[in-house]
Order: structure tokens, then C-alpha cells, then sequence
């Protein structure tokens, strides 16, 4: 890895340690939904969020919410995540990936749908794949792509022709010929720096390759992977480098996905996606 893509992600701030604990407590499959509160409770500014989404135009609600039990409890704990990440690492979700010719939050919406996604892939697993960890790990996939992107600039045009004439194989050996890792790496790196779970680590890098994953975490990496591909087919991708990576084969081993499976997939995780976009910027509108 360059040096100088190793001082970006040694630049790059911490977590909050509400958003750390969370992330913790989401990788765990065994986690309770009281596990969040207590987390939430004792954190006065994602408890002012966390209400504030709640209470937002986009779900109507007839009677305001006013403590964290309920509106915890309303949202759920991947809701939670989602906003303690979506704030606590603002600077790299809503960054334009410049590298990629993606737009301002971009990877936000992307790693957003792809959770979804991810979620409800774990629900088709031949063998149990815990949802919430699902989520977690979907959220954070494509983290590295904030870094790489900068270090991409000028590039995609030149990396898609490589791909369509088969000098390159997809956009993810693009990246590492040109800079010496790809954007799996580089989030695993910020991965490991910011302390997260074992498994979210690996889920990061190998989601592009989950056939590389230990055989006990490799439903997980898989769902992931498929949470991927169906964000970038439900048009919400990170730019230049959409549908232009490998479906991983194997992935029937571990899911049960007939057709009518894969469109209710992509159905709920569209909804669940809008649901959550118009409640977080609705909150974000009515703060403002």
C-alpha cells in the first residue's frame, strides 16, 4: 500500500465511542434491542438525533415520541447504527467520490441500500446468517472507497476501457494495478484502526471475494456481497465502478435465491431504503 494512501487512513478521525460501542453490540448475534438503549441513553446528542428522526415528517406519527425506550424500539437498532455512523463519520460517507465520478453522498446512499439489501439476504440463508450483523457489515462494506477515490482521479475513463476491451478484469484489479491495493484493502485497514469486530473486518475486505472467507463467517461475507450487487441494480451505485465488479459463484451454497426470492429482495430493500432516506433528511431539513 502507497504511503501516502497509509497517512490518509492514519488521518482519518475515530469513531464516536457511541458509534463504536454500537457497532460492537450490532456485530454481536446474540445483541437485545436493550443493549442499544442503554448505549443511546447515556449519549445526549444521538439522543436528541435519534428523536429527531422519529419524530420527523416522514413518518407521520400522530403522537410525538418523547423517550429513548420507544423510539428505539420504533426504529430499531439498525436504524440507530445507521445514524450514530451516518454522523459520526459524516466526512467520509458525504464526501463526492471525485475517483469514481460519483456525486456527494454517493457512498452513503449506496452502503445505505446495500444494508438493506444485505439484511434481507440474510433471511434466505441455508444456514443461519444473523440479519442485524448483515446490516452492520453492509453499511460499512465499500468504507475504503472515501479514501481511494481521491487517489483515482482521471482514472475511470481509461479503467473502463481497460475492462470492456479485457485488459482488466473489473474495476477491483483496476484499482490495485494502479495503486497498489484496492478499496476492500483500504477499508479493512480503517477497519482495523478503528477497532471494529473481527467479522466486520472480514466482511470488508472480502466482500468483492466472500469464496475467501472462513467457512463460519462466509454466509455473512456472501449476503454482503449480494447486498452489493443489488444496490447497484436498484440504480444506487458509487459511480464509474457500478456493475462493473464479479458475482462471486458459490453464492447458491449459502442462499436459496430463486427469482420470485431475488425480487422480494430487492423490493423490501428499496422500501426500507426510501423509508430511511426521507426520515434522515427530514430530521437533518427539520434541524437546519
Amino acid at each position: 500500500m502507497i504511503d501516502s494512501m497509509r497517512k490518509a487512513i492514519d488521518e482519518v478521525p475515530l469513531l464516536s465511542p457511541s458509534a463504536s460501542q454500537l457497532l460492537q453490540v450490532n456485530a454481536d448475534p446474540h445483541c437485545e434491542l436493550e443493549d442499544v438503549i442503554a448505549i443511546v441513553r447515556y449519549d445526549a446528542a444521538l439522543t436528541a438525533r435519534v428523536l429527531k428522526v422519529v419524530n420527523s415528517a416522514a413518518f407521520g406519527l400522530v403522537h410525538p415520541v418523547e423517550s429513548v425506550d420507544r423510539a428505539v424500539s420504533f426504529l430499531g437498532g439498525w436504524m440507530v447504527v445507521s445514524i450514530a455512523v451516518a454522523d459520526s463519520a459524516a466526512r467520509l460517507f458525504q464526501k463526492p467520490l471525485t475517483g469514481y465520478e460519483g456525486e456527494r453522498e454517493s457512498l452513503w446512499r449506496h452502503d445505505l441500500f446495500a444494508a438493506f439489501a444485505a439484511r434481507e439476504m440474510a433471511r434466505h440463508g441455508r444456514t443461519p446468517v444473523p440479519a442485524q450483523t448483515a446490516f452492520t457489515a453492509g453499511l460499512l462494506h465499500d468504507i475504503g472507497k472515501a479514501i481511494v477515490s481521491d487517489f483515482l482521479r482521471g482514472t475511470s475513463g481509461r479503467v473502463l476501457n481497460d475492462i470492456s476491451e479485457g485488459k482488466m478484469s473489473d474495476y477491483l484489479a483496476a484499482e490495485r494495478q494502479l495503486l497498489g491495493a484496492h478499496h476492500a484493502e483500504v477499508g479493512f485497514e480503517l477497519a482495523r484502526s478503528w477497532g471494529f469486530p473481527e467479522v466486520l473486518q472480514q466482511a470488508i475486505l472480502l466482500h468483492h471475494q466472500p469464496e475467501l472467507a472462513d467457512a463460519e463467517i462466509r454466509p455473512l461475507v456472501y449476503a454482503v456481497h449480494l447486498g452489493d450487487i443489488v444496490a447497484m441494480m436498484g440504480g444506487c451505485g458509487t459511480g464509474s465502478d457500478s456493475m462493473q465488479h464479479h458475482l462471486a459463484t458459490g453464492y447458491a451454497d449459502c442462499f436459496d435465491l430463486c427469482p420470485q426470492a431475488l425480487e422480494q429482495v430487492m423490493l423490501v430493500a428499496q422500501m426500507e431504503f426510501t423509508k430511511a432516506e426521507a426520515s434522515l433528511a427530514s430530521a437533518k431539513e427539520a434541524g437546519s
